[in-house]
């Protein structure tokens, strides 16, 4: 539980609802939190293990039922677009220009893909929203989805004994409705997170484990919000990097029988693949190197986390951060400038960027005891090097916590 953040937003979710003459008497208040990723980063679209938590950004909802299909909703983040307002029975179709600057589309991809997949939507519903999640890196686009897609969903008295139906659809959303090309990483730490543990995925069963972090020194993780605004996955090189891989699998499948990128974790497989495609696809092999050897430390680093070999945990998680660099290519200068800030600092274990890449945050492993030098650090030194972002940056010392919570202590 985050009580301060949790009286903090509800009193802002007050606000917003008198400034938006939305009455919320008698509703619920729905959070959903971030996620911050151990391994591995943009493996899902290839087929890996991911490895995650839940951390105390949120995404904070107030919501109550109506009689009739009208939803309307109001973003304390985005006031100047006022109340959004639709009926159930009359949506805008997929990538609708109409609704592709604002932040509405993702209610409507959430009614839209809820109704495609048979749900029925009787009951809409007035809601009140606000968010402390940074704008790239630690999913808000999906907290964001998945909190309304519950919340509809509970109004109309729907409920699925899948939960994996949630992350399917919540994916969907963003692919089929908005055009945003995102895997399932996102969902999956989010929905299924716990407090104090980390959450692992087999795609290729479809479970999760929960893995509990093993006895050792006392550590944060931290998120150093750039204060960049990424302009959304359909925009950014995330799509670029996701097409590429696709295509190297396209490539590899009319000689080798694989399902993606990750089948491949024989280290004598690997060197033919490379002999035969670096000369031909030196920038795809270079996609197809990081996936692979980021699967080889991804195990490494699930033993150390168990073990609470937290230095472990921080040299694997920045060599990561290189092959995201300088094999995916996926970082950006804002974030390649908070980690060489970060690798000053004694105390830090590791860092590197977090999320779709480009803009938005990156994350640092850091001792309990060094988090304020590492505030300091960034302090000193990022203003100066982007006196543009000087008051938009922020350093965020974060908790791990439950993906999904109703706050039942508050009432609106």
């Amino acid at each position: 539980m985050s009580d301060s953040q949790d009286k903090a937003a509800v009193e802002r979710l007050q606000e917003y609802a008198q400034e938006a003459g939305i009455l919320l008497e008698g509703g619920r208040i729905r959070r959903t939190s971030s996620r911050f990723c151990l391994g591995v980063e943009h493996g899902d679209y290839n087929g890996t293990e991911l490895f995650g938590v839940g951390t105390d950004r949120f995404i904070w909802l107030a919501y109550v039922a109506t009689a009739s299909p009208c939803v309307r909703l109001f973003s304390g983040n985005y006031p100047e677009q006022g109340v959004v307002e639709f009926n159930l029975n009359e949506l805008p179709p997929p990538l609708s220009a109409e609704f592709a600057g604002s932040w509405a589309r993702f209610p409507l991809g959430v009614a839209y893909i809820l109704q495609r997949e048979g749900y029925k939507l009787k009951r809409g519903m007035d809601v009140v929203l606000y968010g402390n999640i940074p704008g790239g890196g630690m999913s808000r686009s999906a907290s964001l989805t998945l909190n309304l897609m519950l919340s509809l969903l509970e109004v109309n008295d729907i409920e699925l004994e899948d939960p994996f139906r949630i992350v399917d659809m919540a994916q969907a959303v963003e692919t089929d409705y908005i055009g945003s090309p995102c895997g399932q990483l996102d969902q999956i730490m989010i929905l299924f997170s716990r407090a104090g543990l980390g959450t692992y995925y087999h795609p290729q069963e479809r479970r999760v484990d929960y893995v509990p972090l093993g006895e050792g020194p006392d550590f944060r993780l931290v998120s150093l919000d750039t204060g960049t605004v990424r302009p959304g996955l359909e925009k950014s090189t995330y799509k670029i990097r996701r097409a590429e891989c696709e295509r190297f699998l396209s490539l590899l499948q009319t000689r080798y029988e694989l399902q993606s990128l990750a089948d491949v974790k024989d280290e004598a497989l690997y060197e033919e693949i490379i002999s035969k495609y670096s000369a031909s696809y030196p920038e795809l092999c270079d996609r197809f190197r990081y996936i692979y050897f980021a699967q080889q430390r991804f195990y490494r680093m699930l033993a150390a986390w168990k073990e609470g070999d937290v230095a472990t945990v921080g040299k694997i998680f920045r060599e990561d951060g290189f092959g995201l660099r300088d094999d995916y290519k996926i970082s950006g200068p804002e974030l390649e400038s908070m980690c060489d800030i970060a690798r000053t600092v004694t105390g830090v274990y590791g860092e590197r960027m977090l999320g779709g890449g480009d803009k938005g945050a990156a994350g640092v492993l850091v001792a309990a005891g060094s988090v304020d030098d590492l505030k300091q650090a960034v302090g000193a030194a990022y203003p100066g090097s982007y006196p543009e972002l000087a008051d938009k940056y922020a350093v965020h010392a974060l908790k791990l916590v439950d993906g999904v919570s109703v706050l039942t202590e508050f009432n609106i």
